[in-house]
């Protein structure tokens, strides 16, 4: 048995206040720098069917594109480059390999590519790197990062051809890939496309209807008589289905809703599963806002972004890491007044958020 796992790994909550309607408000670029988000959750009270003008924000969200065995070389091809990358934002990210195991790949939207890998790869790949951040060996790690809009890695340059030919002829990397383009799309994307084994797919939206609900009292959008870290651990349990009405006779859960606490008669609960793109959660938040404007029974809305748990990167640019957790996540509770509280989340192998 491993001797740390009687410890508690670090976890980091940064949580501020602040309103839609001050100039000073760091939601825009908070949205924007979390670049992969798999999951967004949204907690509506008191609300039944989904509203209409919701539901056609959540439809419209991005494609992406899922490439079986893409060579990584591939992603400096020099057709791809001039019509996705230098033309917009690209989202591209190795799929299902594990960051703390294996060789992992993001390409950024402001054109940087990521490279996480294992020692003997980063050798083999006979490229400048640095030591992973989050080593739980002795530099068993490293990290790669390239700027491909740099003048130095235009193509038929040194640098470009130094990565070109370590990444086709010496490493041979390949993985399963997904791909986004905003604001061009598949077609941006279609002389990538083109050449290989790929998918188009949609976000899955998920309902579910809560009835009966206990719930954190929140009448205003003062949350100082409820702790953050419990007023999270509750949202978290509503988006898994984990009952918090906690008895003596449950081995199953000991969640409880914190105090005070009141009860809604109902509450929808909608998920949004897919490579998200922080445009579409932008415009998402923009219509729980509107949302929140109308009369009605409760006044508060919360919205949960879930990063990719094995993404070489998550806040901005800065390193991600799992070993245990791999959290990287914010909640927006909103308010009916324009006033919101952001919390954000990592898990213990992280870089803070910025």
């Amino acid at each position: 048995m491993s001797v740390d796992l009687d410890q508690t790994p670090r976890s980091l909550l940064i949580s501020e206040r602040s309103s839609f309607l001050d100039e000073k408000s760091r939601i825009s670029s908070q949205v924007e720098q979390q670049h992969f988000n798999y999951k967004v959750s949204v907690l509506l009270p008191e609300c039944g069917p989904t509203p209409s003008h919701l539901d056609s924000v959540l439809n419209s969200f991005s494609s992406f594109y899922l490439i079986r065995q893409l060579p990584i070389y591939e992603l400096l091809d020099k057709h791809f480059l001039e019509t996705a990358v230098y033309q917009g934002s690209v989202y591209g990210l190795s799929y299902r390999t594990r960051v703390d195991e294996e060789n992992c790949v993001a390409l950024m939207p402001n054109g940087r590519l990521c490279l996480s890998l294992d020692k003997d790869s980063f050798q083999v790949l006979g490229v400048e790197g640095k030591p992973s951040r989050f080593n739980h060996r002795a530099n068993s790690r490293y990290v790669v990062s390239v700027d491909l809009t740099d003048s130095s890695m235009a193509p038929g340059g040194r640098g470009y051809l130094r990565l070109l030919t370590g990444l086709r002829s010496r490493l041979h990397l390949k993985t399963d890939f997904v791909l986004s383009h905003h604001p061009g799309g598949g077609a941006s994307l279609q002389s990538l496309l083109s050449r290989h084994d790929w998918s188009e797919h949609r976000p899955e939206i998920s309902h579910h209807a809560l009835t009966n609900l206990s719930c954190p009292a929140l009448p205003t959008s003062d949350l100082q008589s409820c702790d953050p870290h419990s007023f999270l651990e509750w949202l978290g349990a509503m988006d898994a289905d984990v009952s918090c009405e906690n008895s003596s006779s449950s081995f199953l859960s000991s969640l409880v809703c914190p105090e005070p606490k009141t009860t809604l008669s109902r509450a929808l609960s909608v998920s949004v599963c897919g490579l998200l793109l922080p445009q579409d959660i932008h415009r998402l938040i923009q219509e729980l806002r509107c949302y929140l404007e109308q009369p009605r029974l409760e006044s508060w809305a919360s919205l949960t972004v879930h990063g990719f748990v094995d993404s070489p990167v998550s806040w901005g640019g800065g390193e991600h890491g799992v070993l245990r957790g791999g959290e990287n996540l914010y909640t927006l509770l909103m308010f009916h007044d324009h006033t919101y509280h952001l919390h954000l989340a990592t898990g213990a192998h992280d870089t803070c958020p910025p």
